[in-house]
């Protein structure tokens, strides 16, 4: 094709080259142009750098303003930038078209073809810098920041671990009311579900927090030893049955609903060796299950041995285990603990001892402490942690002791001014073995009993509840549940616990609403009945006078037969009515005889005047002797006796 006959149509066309330039088909019909991409996208880059940095600067000038009055202006330079980066980009596109043009003159064979770059392809080509539209001013949300903030919620999340006291689950209580008297025993399952409680009331009562509402009451109550104060309760491993050491000597095993499962022998009381005996001959004291054995159980006794039973042989005791003294004598447990294991056997005693024994060898003992605690004060408790190598002891002497077993004759730390009332007081650690736990005594009306709680390696009183105006005697913190159960002098059984901390439990029943009372239903109508209306309400009429008869004849009162008049001298009881005898004569007239002897002194006084004027039995005997009486003259000697003392007196 001739070039020139192609220019002179492209002059033809001039008119429309605004239209072709938008439509994108100016180029068309002239030589191809050659430029250089990448120096356009590499000066495209660097504008774009150098426009993100002064944004971001005029950001963080305006950081600090950040009222709401200010925001919509902020917003202003924003747009304007914006604007300048199109206009910037369409610049740079201009200037490289113009640059390539040059380059276009110089080559006769490069043309432009197709349609001018889009302003926003530089801003998409950035891939090291800011992507998308810019951030609006005041936006502290950076990748920065987040990664600021999570190092602060962990450095918070390692205080609270380092912390142990925050771990207390103490925001929230319920209380349940057990009775008036001491609860002296706590138990519940290893799966929380269910709390039995036992006191000096004689009862036990179960609890079951799922099936509870707010009014809190107990689904059982019992007295499984009839009147004997409750000393433990323990649930087994497995939760099925539980362990009732009371103070008799029988130690009883229930399952869960309460029915008797197993209770052990009575010994023989007359035999001095308590090893000979099948069973205990005293009082209970305590008693805890097997740690990893369901089946065996160990109780503790004043007869001075704690024994090993299993749950399908109660005719005989396992083992037994005798402590004894210095000297030794035999000296009385008053409490009973199993390792976390299994494989120790702890007791600890009324002379301040603190005995422990391989569980397969009860002969002598694996670790002794001579003076554990106050000479004849009742060791309340014994604990081991759940690492197995420290043993906690609450004493009557009114200390709190840590002890590590491997060198068990000084104790680690000691905690005194911890008043102990009763003789199965408790102390526990907490599930994550850092703290330790007891309660306080006091007196009625003299102050209020605490829940202290100890660090376990400082020692230190680091936290207490005050729980109510009376003793705490039993506490249990459970590992699941993450709940603290407390059991106080005066009846109550309190459960603290966290609603975001604790699971389960309590936080069961606190939710349900109290079920109303089933009302007995009334009858919507009354109804009128006439009482001889119905049948059987009707007297029967009678038919004939012989069966009447007969029927008269089985009645005793109708026809009883009269008794004919007495003949003779009488028999039966009976007394005739008059006959020849001395003593129907004598009967006859007592009963007819009318005198008056209401007054005995008038009666005997009645023949005084007739006798001192016509004497006639005694004053005749006298009246040449003595014509006039004469009486004997009061002595010396009378009225000295007279004067004596009642014991000095001669009875008569």
């Amino acid at each position: 094709m001739d070039p020139k006959k192609v220019d002179g149509a492209s002059d033809k066309m001039g008119g429309d080259g605004d239209i072709g330039s938008v439509m994108g088909f100016s180029g068309f019909g002239k030589k191809a142009r050659t430029f250089d991409f990448d120096a356009i996208f590499e000066q495209t880059r660097r504008t774009a750098i150098e426009r993100s940095q002064h944004v971001l600067e005029e950001r963080q000038k305006e950081t600090p303003m950040e009222e709401e009055g200010e925001s919509s202006k902020s917003v202003k330079p924003l747009v304007h930038s914006q604007k300048e980066k199109a206009a910037a980009a369409s610049s740079r596109v201009h200037k490289s078209d113009s640059s390539s043009g040059s380059d276009s003159d110089s080559d006769s064979d490069s043309e432009l073809i197709g349609p001018p770059v889009p302003p926003q392809h530089a801003a998409q080509e950035d891939d090291d810098e800011l992507v998308g539209p810019p951030l609006p001013p005041g936006y502290s949300g950076s990748t920065a920041h987040s990664d600021d903030d999570d190092e602060e919620e962990a450095q918070d999340d390692d205080d609270d671990d380092n912390n142990p006291v925050k771990k207390i689950p103490d925001t929230h209580e319920i209380t349940l009311q057990h009775g008036t008297k001491t609860v002296s025993a706590l138990g519940l399952d290893p799966s929380g579900a269910r709390l039995v409680t036992g006191g000096y009331d004689y009862d036990v009562r179960f609890w079951d927090f799922a099936g509870m509402d707010q009014a809190l009451q107990a689904f059982r109550s019992l007295q499984p030893c009839e009147c004997h104060q409750i000393k433990s309760l323990q649930y087994s491993i497995t939760g099925d049955v539980i362990l009732v050491a009371s103070g008799n000597a029988q130690a009883k095993v229930l399952d869960r609903d309460g029915f008797n499962v197993m209770e052990c022998v009575k010994g023989d009381q007359y035999i001095v060796d308590m090893a000979n005996t099948k069973g205990h001959t005293a009082m209970l004291n305590g008693g805890c299950w097997h740690p990893k054995i369901k089946e065996e159980f160990m109780t503790c006794s004043n007869d001075g041995t704690v024994r090993t039973w299993d749950l399908h042989s109660e005719k005989k005791h396992k083992s037994v285990f005798k402590p004894r003294s210095l000297q030794g004598k035999k000296v009385t447990p008053t409490c009973c603990a199993y390792s976390r294991d299994g494989k120790l056997i702890a007791a600890g005693c009324q002379d301040g001892t603190i005995q422990i024994w391989d569980r397969n060898l009860s002969v002598h003992t694996k670790f002794h402490c001579r003076q554990a605690h106050t000479p004849g004060s009742d060791t309340s408790c014994l604990s081991f942690s759940y690492d197995g190598m420290t043993l906690a002891s609450r004493g009557g002497d009114d200390t709190m002791k840590m002890w590590d077993i491997r060198n068990f004759r000084k104790p680690v730390n000691v905690a005194t001014g911890l008043t102990n009332y009763f003789s199965m007081t408790d102390c526990c650690f907490s599930p994550d073995d850092k703290l330790l736990v007891t309660g306080t005594s006091v007196k009625k009306d003299e102050g209020n009993g605490k829940l202290v709680f100890f660090d376990r390696v400082s020692f230190q009183r680091v936290y207490e509840i005050e729980v109510t105006n009376a003793s705490v005697v039993r506490c249990l913190w459970h590992p699941k549940l993450n709940q603290i159960m407390v059991g106080t002098g005066n009846g109550l059984a309190k459960v603290y616990y966290d609603p975001f901390k604790s699971h389960r439990g309590a936080k069961l029943c606190v939710v349900k609403s109290q079920r109303k009372e089933k009302q007995a239903e009334t009858l919507t109508q009354d109804y009128i009945i006439t009482p001889h209306a119905l049948p059987m309400f009707r007297e029967a009429r009678q038919r004939s006078t012989r069966k009447q008869l007969e029927k008269d004849r089985l009645d005793p009162k109708k026809s009883h037969k009269p008794e004919p008049p007495v003949s003779g001298p009488g028999r039966g009881g009976r007394v005739a009515a008059h006959g020849g005898t001395l003593s129907s004569f004598i009967v006859k007239n007592i009963a007819l005889d009318k005198t008056d002897d209401s007054n005995p002194r008038e009666a005997i006084l009645r023949h005084a005047k007739e006798a001192s004027e016509n004497p006639y039995w005694v004053a005749p005997a006298y009246t040449q002797t003595q014509p006039e009486p004469v009486f004997a003259e009061e002595s010396e000697e009378d009225e000295e006796a007279d004067k004596e003392p009642e014991w000095k007196k001669r009875k008569i």
